[in-house]
């Protein structure tokens, strides 16, 4: 497991980081989310040693990170560390053999890497003659041709395609299926939605939530989508006392709700149609970015994994 310790980063009288404590699992994808200025890309760097915190430490599988451990570590910078005039598998033996590997042994891995990749075309181009989303992919390569033992990435699905993007997020369940811990972080929360395993939202320097996407989305909680043409502040009231219903949000004719269980479902059922027709009902679940808004909007009140109700009601 690779681990953030409660972290602590100043520069001059800005905190960037505040007492931050993040896991990341062997064989598990954690998407690392948050607003530009977080502090996501400082943490990244004090993982891989490019900055040092002033608080805090980080651990690979509880032993401390140390120059040793981090050479077997993969690193993918938001800002591409290439060289432009160098040809692309000439630069991925260059890295490989940078971390231990020998002539060879470097040959045969950036081989696999650009293959892999779809790059296997380009092996002799200097990296400044790929595009940008090929660029990217070099990028990766060098993350990954030492076959480290955990991978940290900042943004890399950035300015890739949609097949770009599908061949990169085979590679990293991949190296998750091997037994790695991946850490990367993203502005696209659907992409991080369907792709991880965790989630971490970071706000302001400070983590606010962390958890399984069905347990930010709250999958168990009891929600459903109701569409009625009956007005909830007359069947609300009119709900047994056993009965207790939080209405979320209203929007175009549809009310999300979340019941104390799924015993309480016909007492709501029943409660809709004496006022009205009941012309749909079924399971709901908000999107992450819909949990992300809600956690960025009310930090304070959010604790583990819950989501804050935007209009509340209760049955009495």
């Amino acid at each position: 497991m690779l681990a953030l310790h409660h972290i602590s980063k100043r520069y001059g009288p800005h905190r960037v980081l505040d007492d931050v404590g993040l896991e990341v699992p062997r064989g598990a994808i954690v998407g690392y989310v948050g607003g530009n200025g977080a502090g996501k890309t400082t943490s990244m760097r004090i993982v891989l040693g490019i900055a040092t915190a002033d608080a805090g430490r980080v651990t690979l599988d509880g032993a401390p990170v140390d120059a040793g451990v981090r050479a077997r570590m993969g690193y993918m910078p938001e800002e591409r560390g290439l060289y432009p005039t160098m040809q692309v598998q000439q630069q991925l033996q260059f890295f490989a053999e940078l971390r231990g590997l020998s002539r060879a042994d470097a040959t045969r891995a950036a081989r696999y890497w650009l293959d892999r990749l779809g790059l296997e075309e380009r092996r002799d181009s200097p990296l400044e003659d790929l595009s940008l989303g090929n660029q990217q992919r070099v990028q990766l390569a060098a993350a990954l041709v030492h076959e480290p033992d955990a991978l940290v990435l900042d943004e890399p699905f950035s300015g890739l395609d949609p097949l770009a993007v599908d061949v990169m997020t085979q590679v990293l369940r991949e190296e998750a299926d091997r037994g790695i811990p991946v850490l990367f972080s993203s502005h696209q929360l659907e992409l991080v939605e369907r792709t991880c395993d965790r989630v971490a939202v970071l706000q302001g320097g400070r983590l606010v939530a962390d958890g399984t996407v069905d347990e930010l989305t709250g999958v168990n909680a009891h929600r459903y989508l109701l569409r009625s043409d009956a007005d909830p502040a007359d069947w609300v009231p009119d709900l047994g006392p056993a009965v207790h219903v939080s209405i979320e949000s209203v929007a175009d004719g549809a009310v999300t709700v979340r019941l104390a269980g799924d015993s309480d479902l016909q007492g709501l059922v029943d409660a809709v149609r004496r006022h009205g027709t009941l012309r749909e009902l079924r399971p709901w679940r908000p999107s992450l970015t819909q949990v992300y808004r809600d956690v960025i909007d009310v930090p304070e009140q959010l604790q583990g994994a819950r989501t804050r109700p935007t209009v509340e009601a209760q049955a009495s």
